[in-house]
């Protein structure tokens, strides 16, 4: 089973990395831009065959070790 996990920083916390970025895009011509929040992507396969048991699984290894909870949001999509 194939899974991905997105991270991103909850809303209210400084992104410097996103501005940054923004910053950099502006200065190579691509306008129109007005925020860039950057964030973490995981591809994880699972070896598991029940949706359910797997997304427990995935939620353990988010909030122990993939995403800090504190500053961070996650979202886990199964296919």
């Amino acid at each position: 089973m194939k899974a991905r996990v997105i991270v991103t920083l909850k809303n209210g916390v400084l992104d410097p990395q996103g501005k940054a970025i923004e910053g950099a895009l502006a200065s190579l011509g691509v306008n129109g831009v007005n925020g860039v929040r950057q964030g973490k992507v995981f591809d994880i396969e699972i070896g598991q065959d029940d949706a359910e048991a797997a997304r427990e699984t995935l939620t353990a290894a988010c909030e122990k070790l993939l995403a800090n909870t504190v500053i961070e949001n996650y979202a886990i999509e199964i296919a």
